[in-house]
C-alpha cells in the first residue's frame, strides 16, 4: 500500500497562514449590550470570589458592577476569569 503524495506539481513552499487579530472587539460589544439591558451577571474573579450585579460602566482596564443593597465594585479586567448573564437558574 502506498501513500500518495501531494501534487507533484505544485512542490513549493506553501504559502503562510494569516495571523489571527488580537482583538476580534466582541468584548466591548458584548458588554456595551449587557450594560444597556442593564442584565444581571456573575462575575467570577481569578481567586474563585463569584460577584453579582449589573454592569454600569467599563472600559480598557476595569468594569464597574453596581450591586443591589451592597457597594458598587470597580474591577479590574484582568482580575475577571468570566462574566456570565445570571439567568436565576442556579442550583
Amino acid at each position: 500500500m502506498s501513500f500518495q503524495q501531494g501534487n507533484p506539481a505544485n512542490t513549493g513552499p506553501r504559502p503562510k497562514k494569516a495571523v489571527p487579530p488580537d482583538d476580534t472587539f466582541e468584548e466591548a460589544n458584548y458588554l456595551k449590550a449587557l450594560s444597556q439591558k442593564q442584565k444581571p451577571v456573575l462575575v467570577k474573579l481569578r481567586d474563585g470570589d463569584i460577584l453579582e450585579g449589573w454592569i454600569e460602566y467599563y472600559d480598557k482596564n476595569m468594569v464597574r458592577l453596581t450591586r443591589d443593597g451592597e457597594p458598587n465594585l470597580f474591577v479590574y479586567k484582568h482580575e475577571i476569569m468570566y462574566i456570565a448573564e445570571d439567568n436565576g437558574k442556579r442550583k
